[in-house]
Parts: C-alpha cells; structure tokens; sequence
C-alpha cells in the first residue's frame, strides 16, 4: 500500500510549512507557507548565506534612516526566502505582512503591495504568490482591498467561525485556520486529553469546511499548525493542509490505510451567519481561545520580526 502521504495527495493538496529548502526539495510539496519564525529559521543556516550577503550588500547602498534600511532589507530577505522556495513548488509561496501591521489597514495594503513588487523584481508574478495577514477586523478589510486589485490572500492566525465568515465575505483567496494552537489552549485551560476525533482544533476546521461547503463559498480552506499526524488524518479531504517536514516525514513512513474525512459532496446544512464589525468584535471577545490565540500569534510572529531585523541591523554594521 502507498504511504499514508501519498494517499493523503489524492484527497489535499498538500503544502509544506516551511523554509527548509532541502525539506521542500525531497517531499515535494504544492506550496509552501512561510512567517517570520520560518523566514528567520532558514536565514539562519549555510543554505541562505548568499542571501544574506546579497541582501547586505543591497543594504548599504541604500539611503535614508537606518530603521528604514534596517526594514527594507529585512524584507528583502523574507522574499528570498519565497524566491528560493517558488524554484521547488509548482504552485504557491505564501509570504506574511509585518506582524506590527496586523491592525492598520492601509499599512497592511501597501506592505503587501510591496511584496508582490518585490516578487515581480525578481521575475515572479503575482499568481504564484499569496500574502498572509493576520485574521483581525484590519487585516481583512486589507485583504478585501487586495483581492479586488489582483492580489490573492491567505488570512493566518484564524480560530473561530467569525473570523472564517468575515473572511469569506470579504472574498479572501484562502484561510488558515489553526489546529494544534487551538488544541493547546483546550488542554491547558480543561486539563483533560482529547481524541483526533475531539481535539477542539479538528472540530473546528470541520465546521468551517462544512459552512463553507453548504454555502457555496469558494474561500480556500487550507488547515494549519499540527500537534500530530492523528490532527491531519482527522482532515483529510480537507481543501488543503500545511504540514510541517516532520510530519510529513511521518505521513511517508506510514503505509496503513487513510480515510477521507471530508467530501464537499456531503455536508450538513447550517444557517447562514451575518457579520459586521461589531458582530466580529463582540464574537471574538465572547471567544477568549480565539482571543487569546490571535494576540499571541501576533506578539510571537512580531517578536520574530524584530529578531530578523536585529540580525540585519548587526550583518550591515559588520559588513
């Protein structure tokens, strides 16, 4: 029998998160996802020395305040890593805005305009790439904007049915709603061990293929952040799964039998939800998971971000 991977590649389109170029290389992958934790990890090893250098170099001849320069090769740095990546998969790079731009609309629409520039410099055009926000009221109404003029998003850091609706509304390309975080959450604040069939975190991307499906919403369902190989076979069908190398690596070992979990030809009719900002705000503060799992994604990918640009900031005195 085929491994549970391959059979996994008949029912998802499977996607690697990561920028381990090599990973990418040897599992074969659709599309890869990145943020800042990804991007900083792989700027840290001999594979992206070149990069680094280039982007330095690049650097100083640049004017303007340091900060600025500090920030413009840090993005630089992040679209090498996408560049590199987008020569391995035939499909998509995703490559996330600035964390610290999460609840500014505009900053968040030219930030993404940017990096889709960026792209563009480098012979990538725009239908390769999908730019990743944060699944806050602003970074959707970014991603509205954004889709309107061409440019296809992945709304990250998602855990609740608010989010996946107003997502929708907004007609985003993709979202990601996370699994394992949610289960962290469940388990720390009850104490008790769930089940692939219970984890909080399967339930609900269950529920949100499912309203997607029912309505005949066309926003890309894509399942991230796993715990465990149990977490995926839970979803398998689901539009797509970023899986981390090590569980993919897992997947591959595996030659037992995968059951397809989820069909769009068999769903569960559900009522259609309406969602303004104030039925956003107000479902995300009676959701303290949700609350707290996105305000903690946000601060974790900012505090990656700054740990880049204190890289940088070193590399250019230095050189």
């Amino acid at each position: 029998m085929t491994s549970k991977l391959e059979q996994l590649r008949g029912m998802t389109t499977v996607v690697a998160d990561t920028g381990d170029i090599e990973a990418v290389a040897r599992l074969k992958p659709i599309d890869c996802t990145t943020n800042p934790t990804i991007v900083l990890k792989a700027l840290g090893t001999p594979m992206f020395k070149d990069q680094v250098a280039e982007a330095v170099a690049w650097g100083k001849k640049q004017g303007g305040a340091e900060e600025a320069v500090i920030a413009s090769v840090a993005d630089r740095l992040a679209i090498s890593v996408g560049v590199e990546l987008s020569k391995l998969v035939p499909g998509r790079v995703s490559t996330e805005v600035d964390a610290d731009l999460s609840f500014d609309i505009e900053g968040s629409v030219n930030k993404a305009r940017g990096v889709i520039a960026a792209y563009k410099e480098r012979g990538i055009e725009r239908d390769r790439i999908l730019v990743k926000l944060a699944s806050t009221w602003e970074g959707i109404r970014a991603a509205e904007i954004l889709q309107k003029e061409g440019i296809d998003c992945n709304l990250t850091l998602l855990f609740s049915m608010a989010q996946a609706v107003a997502c929708a509304d907004a007609k985003v390309f993709l979202i990601s709603p996370f699994v394992g975080r949610i289960l962290d959450w469940y388990v720390k604040s009850t104490g008790q061990t769930y089940t692939s069939e219970t984890d909080p975190g399967v339930v609900s991307v269950r529920e949100i293929y499912n309203y997607y499906k029912a309505h005949g919403i066309d926003t890309v369902v894509m399942g991230a952040s796993f715990r465990n190989t149990g977490e995926i076979e839970a979803l398998a069908g689901c539009d797509r799964l970023t899986i981390s190398p090590a569980l993919l690596e897992q997947l591959d070992g595996d030659h037992g039998l995968l059951e397809k979990k989820l069909s769009g030809d068999h769903v569960k009719p559900v009522d259609k939800i309406t969602v303004d900002e104030k039925t956003f705000r107000w479902m995300m503060n009676e959701d303290a998971m949700a609350t707290e799992k996105v305000a903690e994604g946000i601060r974790a990918f900012a505090k990656d971000l700054i740990a880049l640009r204190a890289m940088v900031k070193k590399e250019l005195a230095t050189a």
